[in-house]
C-alpha cells in the first residue's frame, strides 16, 4: 500500500506533495529535518498533514503525486487548508 500526501506549514503558508508507504513516518521525517537538502527542510515550523489517498501500488503513487503536482492538483489540495 502506497500514500499520496499533502502537509502545510502553516507558518510559512508552504505545500509539500509526496508520496510514501508509511505516512505516519514520513511525516516525522519531514518535521525532523531527515532530508536535509529537501525543500521541506529549508522551512521552520510544523508540517501537518492536510490531505492523503492511498494506492495498491508505487506505480499509481507516482502517478497521482504528478497529478497532484499540477495547477489544478495544487488548487485542490489547498481546499484542505483550514
Amino acid at each position: 500500500m502506497y500514500f499520496i500526501y499533502g502537509i502545510y506549514n502553516i507558518k510559512n503558508k508552504k505545500i509539500y506533495i509526496g508520496q510514501c508507504n508509511n505516512i505516519k513516518e514520513r511525516i516525522e521525517m519531514h518535521n525532523n529535518k531527515t532530508f536535509s537538502n529537501s525543500y521541506t527542510a529549508r522551512f521552520d515550523g510544523e508540517w501537518i498533514l492536510i490531505y492523503s489517498e492511498k494506492t495498491e501500488t508505487r506505480k499509481k503513487a507516482l502517478i497521482r503525486e504528478k497529478q497532484l503536482k499540477s495547477y489544478r492538483g495544487r488548487e485542490f489540495i489547498k481546499s484542505f487548508i483550514k
